[in-house]
This record gives C-alpha cells, structure tokens and sequence, in this order.
C-alpha cells in the first residue's frame, strides 16, 4: 500500500490495495507496527475506515480494494519519550542505524508513562532524539527487543526505521545469536538441550508456564535452548551459558526452572530456598551477535560478588 495525501492535516491516510485484508493486519503493513501496537491505536480510537472511527472490536474486520483507513497524525509517532541525559548509557558499540548499550539491572527498556525517566531509553533519546518515532513508535520508539528490568547486559536498540525493519526480521527468522550468563541452583549436567512450548499465563504481572503435552494451549510457543557450564560450586550451584535459539518472554528463566537448576535469585520461578542470598536474578545477557555486530557485556559486579561467594562456600 502507497500512502496517499493526508485526507485532513491531522490524519494520515492509504488505501487498501487488495480484498480480504483484516484492519489489523493493514495498519500494521501500512506503519510498520507490530499487533500489539495496533490494538493500543484501536483503543485510542486513532484509527479510522472510510471516515468512521474503529475500535478493538473491528480488528479482524476485512477490508475491501478502495477502502481508505486513517490515522490520526498525533498517534503516528505514539506518545513521546523524556530525554534523561543523567542516564549512562554504557554503549558497547554503535553502527549505522543501531547501537548496543550494557543496561544495568534494575533499569527498564523503556518508560510505561509520559512522566517516567530513567530508563534505557530515555538515555537514548537524550543522545540520539531522531529515534523518537522509529519501529513502533512511541514510548517503545527504537526497541528492537527486551531485557527484564532485574536482567543486566547487551541491549540492541535501532536508531533508524529501516534498520529497525531489518533488525525485528533478523530476531524472527533467529539470525541474531543472544547467549547469557546465569547462575543457576544446583550441579546441572555439562552440556545440554532442551525444547518446551511456553505460553503467557497472566500479562500483569507477566508470567509464563509451560504448556505440558495435551494441554490444548492453542496460544503456546515452541522454544528451545542451549547451555555450557562454565564454572561449579559443588553441588550448591553453577554458572553457565545459555544459547537461547529462540527469543520469548521469560524463556531462560522459566526453562531453567522447569530443568530444576533455576536461576538463582529468581523470586518468580525460582525456589525460594535458594544457595544464598542475592540482591537479584542473577541472569546477565553476556553477547549479541548479527553481521558487523558483535557486542559483550562483561559480566556485573554484582553478579561477579556473588560468584566470588560461592566460591568462597565451596571452599
């Protein structure tokens, strides 16, 4: 679909080219918006069909050739995010259109309201304001995937639109290579592998169950990982490597779990009569891999401390 002139100042507008396309599905081609972005139009009411102002209810509405669906201009680029330039980015390298910063734990990716700094992106934004309006947008403007808050390291962030395309496709088809560093209870095998079908149980608060063999959970995700020890601390716990092959929210934490050698400090999945206390999940996102990049996070102090600790016990 081309773009046609605005049908008023506010609104963008195009016409749909073929029949039997859902509403959703249009918009989503048309802006470069991912579903979920979509629905938060459609529940703003900035979408429009012929004129008249659609809702949530008319997402899967099918569109016909000729059909014109708007947008109201003010949405277009979503809400814009506050420069935080006390933020420190820690940029572990940049290219054309992207960079990789190591986030620290207990920083969100992103802000959830108009009001909110401190996160990752508003550090972004300070340095670099073109990303404001890049992939979907908004208070997610530039953000290609995610870390948990509690989560630390490399984090790719896109600066410009068609390096956002490129870089959302490469996570999709699993061409970028995300491998972590996890402490994990107990003395796990040396090498091995592992696929569960994940689905996400309850959205606020987020959490994730695996959907076991028979269940019916028509909404469950095949993932799969790999992992390496790197170091033992008896049987008290390991640190190991984890290949995710996959990307889905939770997954290494939730995995690992179900493996029984959960993260430790992982007070969602995990036990809570874990080898030692820490302040966090000890997960760390160590390297992120794709063409020319080719990004490492050393590893936190905090997670470094307690390595040291376990060492120190086992001695």
């Amino acid at each position: 679909m081309q773009p046609s002139e605005p049908a008023q100042p506010d609104r963008l507008a195009t016409r749909v080219q073929a029949d039997g396309v859902r509403l959703d599905r249009a918009v989503a081609d048309w802006r470069g918006l991912s579903r979920a972005a979509v629905l938060r139009l459609l529940t703003h009411g900035a979408v429009t069909c012929n004129g008249r102002v659609m809702s949530r209810a008319n997402k899967g509405d099918l569109l016909h050739a000729g059909d014109e669906i708007g947008l109201d201009s003010a949405f277009a680029g979503g809400e814009t995010p506050q420069a935080d330039a006390s933020v420190g980015l820690g940029i572990l390298q940049q290219g054309g259109g992207w960079l990789v910063v190591n986030k620290p734990a207990g920083m969100p990716v992103r802000p959830h309201s108009l009001d909110e700094r401190g996160t990752v992106l508003n550090g972004v934004v300070a340095e670099y304001p073109e990303i404001i309006g890049v992939g979907e947008g908004g208070l997610r403007s530039g953000i290609v995937h995610r870390l948990d808050t509690d989560t630390s390291g490399a984090l790719l962030i896109a600066t410009r639109q068609d390096v956002w395309h490129e870089l959302r496709e490469a996570f999709s088809q699993h061409l970028i290579t995300k491998q972590y560093l996890a402490l994990v209870e107990g003395d796990i095998v040396d090498r091995g592998a592992a696929s569960r079908d994940l689905r996400v149980a309850t959205h606020q608060p987020a959490f994730v169950e695996v959907a076991r063999t028979g269940s019916g959970a028509v909404d469950a995700r095949s993932c799969s990982l790999a992992w390496h020890v790197i170091e033992r601390f008896g049987d008290r716990a390991s640190l190991v490597d984890v290949d995710l092959h996959t990307g889905f929210l939770h997954q290494a934490r939730v995995m690992m779990a179900d493996l029984g050698h959960p993260v430790i400090g992982d007070t969602v999945y995990g036990d809570t009569r874990a080898s030692i206390a820490v302040p966090r999940q000890m997960l760390h996102a160590s390297t992120l891999s794709y063409k020319e990049i080719n990004a490492e996070a050393p590893l936190p102090i905090d997670m470094s401390h307690v390595r040291q600790a376990l060492r120190d016990m086992h001695a």
